[in-house]
């Protein structure tokens, strides 16, 4: 067997090279205009349908054929390999089998010796691409919607990372405006210039659900607070200080928070210190005809001969709103970093918003402007509906990690653990945050979330969870083992069905971190580790390990081995610890 070396081999799986070589050497000798990428290549759902397959159809348009006869006449130019044992045309698919004897010795060794660089690749090419997630208000702690936001920026930059992407993670911080001064109006009228007893972000947020309970008994506390607004604005001694603090306590509250998550940024920017600035930008556009004043005066882009609706830039009185200061936001994220890509991780009640923006960008002659992407993601729910912030009727992030850390730790202690306390509460929390996280990320972001935190937890069914034990389970018999002999190999041992399945799964790997970061969806992967967990279930339960006869249990041991070293990577690319025991 004769493989290839070539500049991206490292980006795809050694048999999907193979076929790639193989269709574009065939199509190369019909004459015909066309490359196969990776991209062109699916695998079928059923094993009678092959290991890959590539969609004829991508080349029926330029050659005015039907997808039949281009399976077809491709059929007759493939080449069998050592890799490649037959071809078949089904239905204009044509569907390739994979000689495992041959793939799995190249497989399996390329894992065990990659280790955690499996399924690492330079695609980026150690280009800068900005994530903005996590971008919360200083007035309440953090709740369940902001995790899921959270927990797909991270994994998402994680992904990149790991496709050769130089990440800048980035948070910006809404630490000013009306929401803002509606905590600080009811900590001066009612906090008594006390101090947090409890978690400094909760003790920020109580003074927040206090103003919207407060202003229903009583509206003249509207003046009151548009009063507050304007001595901020005008930099009052008093109230800047009373900013300043309420701003720090929510800060530090949020900051354990993320440490407890495991989530660091690389930059925060802070709406404080940008919110006046734009406004120059705003006028330049003016003068250049770019934008057009309403009858009122303000400032507006008028977007509608692009199908959506106008922007007000400036008000009427001349002063920023918050447009303003995105665009310069974003002028200055390209103007430090020299970003290849800015990703904005927001929910998708922005999208139009996040439209009007980039476009707005663009009007501007920002070259850059088509390198901003918004990855729109869907609500959380609960099953008792959507939460509500103004009247506290939220999951807050903290109580929620507790409360599934508890379930976690009522899960272990049901196996009769002879645990020790500390030991418990590390193993229970990464539990727990395996279960939040792993549920939040197996959805496509851009779909809603009906989060269920008993379901989340379960060790059984598609769960953070599940996964997790998968490894511990691995880890287990390795320790048994005690040494893992992974000389004088006899790779035909692994004849199984199970073990077949288990080894194509592992060679997917490396396409499925990629399809991942380059759709920004860690579904994908999510899924991906589900299959494989599931898989290596499949095959403990019908083929032994340790009691295996030397030889065959060598081969097995490697098998594992392997296995483990993709779910750990798997996991740790979503943000997921992976426990040696559960």
């Amino acid at each position: 067997m004769i493989i290839k070396k070539k500049n991206n081999s490292e980006l795809i799986s050694i048999i999907t090279q193979e076929v790639l070589d193989q269709i574009n050497q065939a199509i190369r000798v019909l004459g015909w205009n066309y490359k196969v990428q990776d991209s062109d290549l699916v695998y079928p759902s059923g094993k009678e349908m092959g290991d890959l397959a590539f969609l004829c159809f991508r080349l029926s348009k330029g050659l005015k054929k039907p997808v039949n006869i281009i399976a077809e006449e491709l059929k007759r130019k493939i080449n069998l390999t050592d890799l490649i044992s037959s071809v078949k045309n089904i239905n204009g698919y044509l569907n390739f089998y994979i000689n495992m004897n041959k793939a799995t010795p190249i497989i399996l060794n390329k894992i065990i010796k990659e280790k955690k660089k499996y399924g690492d690749s330079n695609i980026g090419q150690k280009k800068k691409i900005m994530v903005e997630f996590s971008s919360p208000n200083t007035n309440k702690p953090l709740h369940l919607g902001h995790l899921r936001n959270i927990v797909v920026g991270w994994s998402v930059s994680q992904l990149l990372e790991a496709v050769g992407f130089k990440v800048i993670k980035a948070s910006l911080l809404n630490d000013r405006g009306i929401h803002i001064c509606k905590t600080m109006l009811a900590y001066k009228k009612w906090g008594g210039n006390k101090r947090p007893t409890i978690k400094p972000d909760h003790f920020v947020g109580k003074y927040y659900v206090l103003f919207e309970k407060k202003v229903k008994e009583d509206i003249g506390l509207q003046k009151e607070l548009l009063e507050i607004l304007n001595k901020l604005e005008k930099k009052d001694p008093s109230i800047t200080t009373l900013w300043k603090k309420l701003n720090r306590w929510a800060e530090i509250g949020f900051k354990e928070t993320y440490s407890n998550l495991g989530i660091t940024f690389d930059k925060v920017y802070r709406e404080s210190e940008i919110y006046k600035k734009g406004k120059k930008i705003i006028l330049e556009g003016f003068k250049k005809g770019i934008f057009k004043k309403d009858k009122s005066g303000a400032v507006i882009a008028d977007l509608e001969k692009y199908g959506l609706p106008n922007k007000v830039l400036l008000r009427p009185d001349g002063t920023a709103i918050y447009i303003t200061q995105d665009i310069f936001l974003a002028v200055l994220k390209f103007k430090e970093y020299k970003l290849k890509k800015s990703i904005y991780c927001v929910g998708n009640e922005q999208d139009l918003y996040l439209k009007q923006l980039f476009k707005i960008l663009e009007l501007l002659g920002y070259s850059w402007a088509k390198d901003c992407y918004h990855l729109s993601h869907g609500m959380v729910f609960l099953p008792e509906g959507k939460m509500k912030s103004r009247e506290g009727k939220v999951v807050e992030a903290d109580d929620l990690v507790l409360k599934l850390k508890v379930l976690a730790s009522e899960e272990i202690l049901k196996r009769g653990l002879n645990i020790q306390k500390t030991q418990l509460s590390k193993r229970s929390l990464e539990i727990a945050l395996g279960a939040l996280k792993y549920y939040l990320l197996q959805v496509e972001p851009s779909k809603n979330v009906y989060f269920e935190p008993q379901k989340s937890i379960s060790f059984i069914g598609r769960t953070g969870p599940y996964v997790q034990y998968a490894h511990a389970r691995i880890c287990s018999i390795l320790r048994k083992a005690k040494h893992l002999p992974f000389s004088r190999i006899d790779y035909s041992c692994l004849n199984s069905k199970e073990e077949k399945e288990l080894v194509m799964l592992l060679a997917k790997f490396p396409l499925i971190v990629k399809k991942s970061a380059l759709n920004y969806n860690p579904a994908f992967l999510s899924q991906y580790l589900y299959r494989l967990a599931e898989k290596f279930n499949l095959f403990y339960e019908n083929s032994p390990v340790l009691k295996a006869n030397e030889k065959t249990k060598k081969t097995r041991l490697l098998l594992i081995s392997c296995v483990k070293i993709v779910i750990a990577k798997g996991l740790k690319l979503l943000g997921i610890a992976a426990p040696e025991k559960m």
